[in-house]
């Protein structure tokens, strides 16, 4: 039998996330998101060298910046059953709120976005129509 390119149940593309303090990431998401996990392995120091998650059909990859790879803010967008039920989640955990859900006219989906403990955006949206 014939060995996949990836390891199974992972999808084609996953964002990876270099971030200060990527254990509260982690932490936060699987909060927020139900987040599992799926791999870890940490560099002689105790860091994070690489990490990933499941959110949902998704693997999301994380590791901590350091002075060769410096922690980088990013956007990330994810379909959620409860938009309203992940924005309290996100903000009984911390978040900083960027954006209420709403909908907006001619847009399908109510969508809010918040940042999680090393400023990354996440945007969360359920479809409505």
């Amino acid at each position: 039998m014939k060995r996949s390119y990836k390891p199974d149940g992972y999808q084609d593309l996953s964002p990876y996330l270099i971030a200060n303090g990527a254990q509260s990431v982690i932490d936060f998401l699987k909060i927020v998101f139900g987040a599992t996990d799926l791999r870890r392995y940490e560099d002689p120091k105790g860091g994070l060298m690489h990490a990933e998650v499941k959110i949902g059909d998704s693997a999301v990859m994380i590791a901590d910046g350091n002075e060769n790879w410096p922690g980088v803010p990013c956007h990330i967008h994810v379909y959620v059953p409860d938009v309203d039920a992940v924005f309290q989640k996100a903000v009984n955990a911390g978040a900083e709120v960027i954006q209420e859900p709403k909908t907006r006219e001619g847009d399908p989906d109510k969508r809010g976005g918040f940042k999680d403990p090393s400023g990354n955006s996440w945007w969360v949206s359920t479809q409505t129509n």
